[in-house]
């Protein structure tokens, strides 16, 4: 029991300690991106590192009083009931008949400065946990999901400290519990601060600071924007930072993959941003030293002026279940399936598995030398996406 007491008591002066650095300031001669670059660098050292143990159990707790550190640090309101940022996570009921505290949603908010839209929420989120020690290792989650935890942190700051606050409010939220069920995201979704309808945008990001399979992808999927057409629009306003790509795909291509899967269940607007799984996924190997910051710096960038426009926008998203074949989803498809062929040997594919990536690649360049995609064309893109997910990736 002292032992345990000792940990606990070394792990709370690490996380003071690390907490009162001057990680936010950005010196004279340093450039605006390279200091983001830094502070992405600083927030996803400190998730991925060995004293947090992959952010489960006790860690998850040190790693929530870290959000809220970094939330209070720029003035961000706590976004739940008695002035917390922390909202509980009961699970079923203990011995003494009482709900056992399983983990906590993280939440802060900058309200908006419209009157006419204040009222009006876009969230943008990521989850911290991860898998925590399993057989006497340490899984890092370097990339699942430090990487969308720093893009997170990075959105409230730059927003937070602009001098023209956004329009629409804008919420912060670190869930909990996303490796078990999505039950963070889903807890939240079922006990909103406020009538979910309000929500008008929800964004995530899981996985942003490697590249699909290893490969070499400079590019961030954008996946939701179906359901909503002026998203679409957004995106192409705000364009993309120098060095980095996007291809926008229909969330069915991959099924539910992180927290915007409660969201999407309600019919809320949303986007997901990923770069995709890699063979270091969910193993002790997702460590800092692998991942792209100035990657996730310049996704962070995106994420920031999609939610700023937005949240200025006369018109807020809406959601619509009719989707309408896109071009650009076959684009993305041929030249992943071009690269696996040109970086993969045959010793790293089966027959079956060179096999749909090269029918893959065949099939799109006939719908892109067509200039046009059917609904079922649409529906094989579905089936040999999913299909390259499992057995490829």
């Amino acid at each position: 029991m002292r032992l345990k007491s000792l940990l606990c008591i070394g792990l709370t002066i690490f996380i003071s300690c690390v907490s009162s650095l001057p990680a936010e300031e950005t010196p004279g001669n340093q450039s605006a991106e390279s200091a983001r670059v830094e502070r992405i660098k600083g927030h996803i050292n400190f998730l991925a590192s060995p004293e947090l143990k992959g952010r489960s159990g006790y860690e998850a707790l040190v790693t929530a009083r870290y959000l809220k550190s970094r939330f209070k640090e720029h003035g961000l309101k706590p976004l739940f009931e008695n002035d917390s940022y922390f909202q509980p996570i009961p699970g079923n009921e203990g011995p003494d008949g009482k709900p056992v505290l399983l983990g906590r949603n993280v939440g802060a908010w900058i309200p908006g400065s419209d009157p006419k839209f204040k009222n009006e929420f876009i969230i943008i989120s990521a989850h911290y946990d991860h898998l925590g020690v399993r057989g006497g290792r340490i899984f890092p989650g370097a990339d699942d999901n430090a990487s969308g935890v720093s893009m997170m942190l990075e959105v409230a700051r730059a927003i937070a400290t602009a001098q023209q606050k956004p329009k629409r409010s804008i919420v912060f939220v670190g869930f909990d519990l996303e490796e078990h069920m999505l039950w963070g995201s889903r807890w939240f979704a079922a006990h909103p601060p406020w009538p979910i309808e309000q929500v008008k945008l929800f964004i995530t990001a899981d996985m942003i600071g490697r590249s699909l399979g290893n490969l070499p992808l400079p590019t961030v999927f954008v996946l939701g924007s179906e359901h909503a057409p002026i998203l679409k629009e957004t995106l192409d306003a705000v364009g993309t930072p120098d060095g980095l790509e996007t291809a926008r795909l229909g969330i069915d291509l991959v099924g539910t993959r992180s927290d915007y899967g409660p969201f999407r269940d309600r019919k809320i607007p949303f986007l997901f941003f990923s770069t995709g799984e890699h063979p270091d996924y969910h193993s002790p190997r997702d460590t800092p030293d692998k991942i792209n910051f100035s990657q996730v710096a310049k996704i962070s960038e995106l994420v920031e002026q999609l939610t700023v426009k937005t949240a200025n926008s006369k018109e807020a998203p809406v959601w619509t279940d009719e989707i309408t074949p896109s071009l650009d989803e076959a684009v993305a498809l041929n030249r992943i399936a071009t690269l696996v062929l040109e970086q993969k040997s045959a010793s790293e594919l089966t027959d079956l598995q060179r096999f749909v990536v090269t029918h893959a690649k065949t099939k799109t360049r006939q719908i892109l030398d067509k200039g046009s995609m059917t609904i079922g064309e649409r529906n094989w893109l579905t089936r040999v996406s999913q299909l390259l997910l499992l057995s490829v990736f």
